[in-house]
């Protein structure tokens, strides 16, 4: 793999991913996608209150699109460990430029009805199944470990740059000509992904090219499991990713129920309150990236500690709960700002944390259980959010959510303590 120049000391010393041609290539091409991807989000929740006017029905679209992730995410892990991750990330970035492309024509020729929305996002989810695992696992191999910290804050960096630009271009776009023109550029950007994977230099297959019989890989599914509930650094954040998962981080519902119910905005209020909850993100991304770059310089560690991961989480839940419990749209900003902040803090830490805790060989079925309790969840979660806010109304839902995700990283985050205590005085 290419080590690259990285360009100015600065950037060497701070963003050390970006030196690995591979990665620089593939993030340059994440950038332009991840824009599509938060303007087809933001078109998409907008499109299903249009359709419906009902939150309960948002959430059930979300849950759909999480559900084959909750159900089939640990059998993905041992096809993401045993094929070339390039070739399978071309054929499911792909299918969702379809995808895509369908949800724009059937909105603009004004087909579109809610079962049909119904059926892509399920169908989005069974893409997503192989895609995103095989995406996590692919950063290591293209960044090395020792600039993993630093990708993966990269990464977060791209993902919170498009959100802040994705939903504002989309509640531009939606209030000026229409929703479709989202759901068009969504499928135009996927081509840059595609580029960028054509364009790297693969590298090499770890571990066999086959799948083996059913009960193969259900036995690679056990061990895979076995091994997570062996190693503690892995198991924790998993853990508690599953918690804030399920009670916390369903902003696709809170937000836009609360822009359009208490706060009384349209589509653009919409678009620029989870613009500032990508600015408080990638402010996070940026933060978390310098910070390790720089120790990777000096030669230091840069696996993320328990404090920074039990942080975050606290801060989510804080920010959440404060946010339904007031009505100014700027104050609203901020403490979204603050929360789309902590969720980096909290996401990029357990992410960096248990690649970095993981050997090689099972590297893939760590993300797929990675991704069944940060994404698989979401169906649980959707559905409690979506439910919760039809029945009390969204400042409540978020109120009383993220009261439930502070009680519950304090909680663990003491348990873990008091352990970690017991041990060091221990026999």
């Amino acid at each position: 793999m290419d080590g690259g120049a990285g360009g100015t000391s600065f950037g060497a010393k701070y963003f050390p991913a970006l030196g690995k041609r591979n990665f620089r290539i593939f993030w340059l091409g994440q950038c332009v996608s991840l824009v599509g991807t938060w303007m087809q989000n933001v078109g998409q929740s907008w499109l299903v209150l249009e359709l419906t006017g009902s939150p309960a029905k948002l959430g059930l679209v979300s849950a759909l699109q999480f559900l084959p992730m909750m159900l089939f995410s640990l059998v993905a892990g041992p096809f993401v460990d045993r094929f070339p991750k390039r070739k399978t990330l071309v054929a499911t970035q792909g299918a969702l430029l379809v995808l895509a492309l369908a949800l724009a024509t059937l909105t603009a020729t004004g087909l579109v009805r809610y079962w049909m929305v119904l059926v892509l996002a399920f169908l989005l989810g069974m893409v997503n199944l192989v895609d995103v695992p095989t995406r996590q696992s692919f950063v290591i191999e293209l960044a090395g470990r020792e600039s993993l910290v630093n990708a993966v804050s990269l990464n977060s960096a791209a993902f919170n740059l498009a959100r802040i630009f994705g939903p504002a271009a989309a509640g531009l776009l939606m209030e000026a000509i229409g929703i479709a023109p989202c759901f068009y550029l969504n499928a135009l950007s996927f081509v840059a992904v595609i580029a960028a994977l054509l364009a790297i230099d693969a590298p090499p297959l770890v571990g066999e090219s086959r799948t083996g019989s059913v009960r193969e890989v259900l036995a690679s599914v056990r061990e895979g499991l076995s091994y997570v509930r062996g190693k503690r650094e892995i198991a924790l954040p998993l853990v508690l990713m599953a918690l804030i998962s399920t009670f916390v981080i369903n902003y696709n519902i809170y937000v836009p129920t609360f822009a359009r119910g208490p706060l009384g905005r349209g589509a653009s209020g919409y678009g620029f309150l989870m613009t500032a909850m990508g600015a408080g993100s990638l402010a996070a991304a940026l933060l978390l990236a310098t910070r390790s770059g720089a120790a990777a310089a000096k030669g230091k560690g840069t696996a993320p500690g328990a404090a920074r991961l039990f942080a975050g989480a606290i801060g989510m839940g804080a920010c959440l709960a404060l946010c339904g419990l007031q009505r100014s749209y700027a104050l609203t900003a901020a403490l979204l700002a603050l929360t789309g902040f902590c969720t980096i803090v909290f996401t990029a830490s357990a992410n960096a944390g248990v690649q970095l805790a993981s050997d090689d060989a099972h590297r893939g079925r760590v993300m797929s259980v990675y991704s069944l309790v940060f994404g698989g969840v979401t169906p649980v979660g959707s559905l409690y959010a979506g439910s919760l806010t039809d029945a009390a109304g969204p400042a409540a839902a978020m109120a009383a959510s993220g009261a439930v995700g502070l009680a519950a990283s304090l909680a663990i985050g003491l348990a873990a303590r008091r352990r970690r205590d017991a041990r060091r005085t221990g026999p």
